[in-house]
């Protein structure tokens, strides 16, 4: 459909260069492997040394490594699948395509700013661009107020709207579990900080991320329409991004850290974007 070439063009760039960066982390293992460094902090920490994450700390470059594969072969197919039904004229694969495209915008966002700089760095930032435009260009393609009568039943929003708000309560409370011991005890650093110079992505959890989620379920809990656009996309999104983060828990398991009770919690929450998804984007009535 001649409407979706600016938007057909920006996703199959995101698909080939995705499919690079994501390549790269997984199968580059240049370097001498592990070794012990001692931070500005005081801290002595395990820097990863091999690949494209050779920089980064141990514990953070495999979950980079585990992210790569649910965008291998996870994200780039549901893009490839969503395009292709947004290009049929389906509006569900049209929600699936925007949430799709914000996990690999909120992803890159994230590879850009956390990421020790690499050969990829241009790659991250195009990414970063061409997922930004790609979903505006899905977002400003909803005629809202027909999106709201385009389902039969609202139960199911319902259902994720408050889920939604679960899940901005419970991760809000886990990063403030991070953050505000250490600033109640004076040693202000938590540990997890490393050798990086904040925690980006609690900060955009806290500060992006989670008001985000919390006004989109408000919105549709008032029955305003832009909440019937922004729940099922932002559940799409949250699938993804916690099916990457159930890949994280395991490749961290596998490297012998703790990764109990949030193995058990994690993919509780995947399972939970991945019904809420399902049950409200079924429910849309396709012209």
């Amino acid at each position: 459909m001649s409407q979706y070439k600016p938007l057909t063009i920006l996703v199959i760039m995101i698909i080939i260069l995705s499919a690079v960066a994501a390549s790269f982390g997984i199968f580059s293992h240049d370097g001498g492997g592990n070794y012990s460094y001692e931070t500005i902090r005081g801290k002595t920490i395990t820097i990863y040394g091999q690949g494209i994450y050779k920089h980064m700390s141990n514990d953070v470059a495999v979950q980079g490594i585990a992210q790569d594969y649910v965008t291998l072969f996870i994200g780039i197919p549901l893009l490839i699948i969503g395009l292709v039904g947004t290009l049929k004229g389906s509006l569900r694969w049209r929600l699936v395509l925007s949430g799709t495209i914000g996990y690999f915008f909120v992803t890159y966002l994230f590879y850009l700013t956390m990421g020790m700089y690499n050969y990829l760095f241009l790659v991250y930032a195009a990414l970063l661009a061409l997922s930004f435009f790609a979903l505006a260009t899905t977002l400003l393609s909803f005629d809202v107020e027909k999106l709201k009568s385009s389902y039969s039943t609202e139960k199911p929003l319902r259902f994720s709207a408050g889920f939604l708000i679960f899940n901005v309560v419970m991760i809000a409370l886990l990063w403030l579990s991070v953050i505000l011991p250490p600033l109640i005890d004076g040693s202000l650093y938590p540990d997890g900080l490393n050798h990086y110079t904040t925690l980006i992505v609690q900060g955009m959890d806290l500060g992006l991320l989670l008001p985000i989620c919390l006004v989109s379920a408000i919105l549709l809990i008032k029955k305003k329409d832009l909440g019937y656009l922004l729940v099922p996309l932002y559940t799409v999104f949250l699938s993804l991004m916690m099916s990457a983060l159930t890949a994280k828990l395991i490749a961290m398991g596998l490297q012998g850290q703790s990764i109990i009770p949030a193995i058990f919690i994690i993919p509780t929450f995947a399972l939970l974007a991945i019904v809420s998804s399902v049950v409200s984007i079924g429910k849309i009535k396709e012209d």
